[in-house]
């Protein structure tokens, strides 16, 4: 607005006074959200690296507030008209050098005002027409990105199945495979005992012959 003063600006405004940041630092953040809309212009500010971007989204915050239970307006419909950093106070502090010097610190501080204005009617239509298109295409952005979700999540869950069949098939071989192995030291042991066995009727009926012939060598002695 051209011939109107800063602080006669209309719309609703808040200020945050004494901000331990130089009103230069300030200026560069706040040339990036001015004549922007109110959403995003608090994106730009949650990831802006600044550190004074923080103060910077109070003040937008509070902004905001002022205008929705002040004047009764919609957030969805108001922009930043204007903001600035005005220069405060400056704090010296001194810091020892070499040689008995001293060297001066500057701490730096501003004042942040933002001011947030309701769209006129014709720009108002044109900024919820370029939100629905936004709103069409993120909607249609987020449905792709869910069917591919999911056809990735069919394939997993039957790539999935496959290996579990192929493991229940290699579990039911292995055991198999034991039942087998113990069927087989079964037989073995069985017929190591019946090997045995006849082994010990053998040497028990060659022990009754030599008894019997020791006797019968004894009858004839006597």
């Amino acid at each position: 607005m051209v011939g109107v003063k800063t602080n006669e600006r209309p719309g609703t405004r808040a200020r945050a006074s004494y901000v331990r940041s130089s009103a230069y630092k300030a200026r560069e953040v706040l040339d990036l959200i001015r004549g922007k809309s109110c959403a995003d212009a608090v994106d730009i500010l949650a990831f802006s690296e600044r550190d004074v971007a923080r103060p910077i989204g109070k003040v937008l915050d509070s902004a905001l507030a002022n205008a929705e239970h002040n004047d009764g307006l919609d957030a969805d419909e108001l922009y930043v008209s204007a903001c600035y950093a005005d220069e405060g106070p400056t704090l010296k502090r001194w810091r020892p050098r070499a040689r008995g010097r001293a060297t001066r610190i500057r701490k730096r501080t501003c004042h942040i005002t933002v001011i947030v204005s309701r769209y006129d009617p014709e720009r108002l239509e044109k900024v919820r027409a370029k939100q629905s298109q936004r709103g069409v295409a993120t909607a249609e952005a987020r449905r792709r990105r869910v069917a591919r979700s999911r056809a990735a999540a069919q394939a997993e869950a039957a790539a999935s199945g496959e290996q579990a069949e192929e493991t229940d098939v290699e579990a039911e071989a292995d055991v198999e495979a034991q039942a087998a192995a113990v069927v087989e030291a079964t037989e073995a042991a069985m017929a190591g005992d019946s090997v045995a066995d006849d082994a010990e009727e053998s040497g028990t009926v060659e022990e009754s012959g030599d008894s019997e012939e020791s006797d019968d060598k004894a009858d004839g002695s006597g």
